[in-house]
């Protein structure tokens, strides 16, 4: 009489007849006679470890209680390996995460645990990987779930924590005080080149109107004489001559008995007689 197993896609078979391995079977119908025939199933699915807490001392001799999962799972290839070269493979991956996780965190100072969850997760993982290949299990990931150090070493954290959150605000207030002092003198050396640049254009404009309105007066100074002249050339000898009389005549109203003709009246004068003898 022979048995009838059904095997799943995930599922492998290794068959022994009368105790030598016979090969994994599956997926699908495996026959197995009584006293022939033992087997023994392995589901090849991703699987999860819940590794138990422990105590673990880091390099800077500090305990930290620490636990973390184990996720693996049989290589559909090397499948023989976990029935071949180990007991119960479960088990033994449970005891070498322990003390893979051991030596890891043996290796690496209090802050460095605490800081770097995600590098002693690939160290932990690549470990346990090259350790696990002999047995035809594949560890996949691992994730340190919790890590409690104890009371004073947490209070001393919490202390260290708020001093270094003290500190970080004293070096914001200090560089927000230098900030703003930057920015007010930034502010009074902008007003103060522009004030200067205000005057400056100021006295420009100021010495440029002054320019021109000297250049105007010039220029009507200079119009008026123009005209002064062109009208005095204008004026006949004869209106001249007639103003020099006109004002001998005032002077000779006057007290003095005494009076020097200068040449050009003597000249205008003797003009005149000519002026008289045509007449006659």
């Amino acid at each position: 009489m022979a048995f009838i197993n059904f095997v799943r896609d995930y599922e492998r078979i290794a068959r022994f007849r009368l105790g030598r391995f016979e090969g994994m079977m599956g997926p699908g119908v495996v026959l197995s006679i009584p006293i022939l025939h033992q087997i023994r199933k392995i589901d090849t699915r991703l699987t999860v470890l819940d590794i138990p807490r422990q105590t673990n001392i880091t390099k800077d001799n500090a305990p930290l209680d620490v636990d973390f999962l184990v996720y693996l799972r049989v290589n559909m290839e090397d499948a023989q390996k976990a029935i071949l070269e180990v007991e119960d493979y479960t088990s033994a991956v449970v005891g070498l995460a322990t003390t893979t996780l051991r030596a890891v965190i043996g290796d690496i100072d209090l802050d460095d645990v605490l800081s770097q969850r995600d590098r002693i997760n690939t160290l932990i993982r690549d470990r346990l990987d090259s350790e696990t290949e002999r047995w035809g299990i594949k560890v996949t990931n691992v994730e340190i779930r919790e890590i409690d150090p104890p009371r004073d070493i947490q209070e001393a954290m919490n202390r260290q924590m708020s001093a270094e959150r003290v500190r970080r605000a004293v070096v914001l207030e200090a560089s927000g005080t230098k900030e703003a002092a930057i920015t007010i003198a930034e502010g009074e050396k902008q007003s103060a080149i522009l004030t200067a640049e205000g005057a400056r254009t100021a006295e420009i404009l100021k010495a440029e109107g002054d320019q021109q309105a000297a250049v105007l007066r010039a220029t009507g100074y200079a119009e008026a004489l123009q005209k002064i002249q062109d009208t005095a050339q204008g004026i006949g000898t004869n209106a001249m001559t007639l103003q020099y009389v006109e004002a001998l005549k005032e002077i000779g109203d006057g007290e003095s008995t005494k009076i020097v003709l200068p040449l050009e009246l003597t000249k205008m004068l003797g003009n005149i007689g000519g002026m008289v003898s045509s007449d006659d």
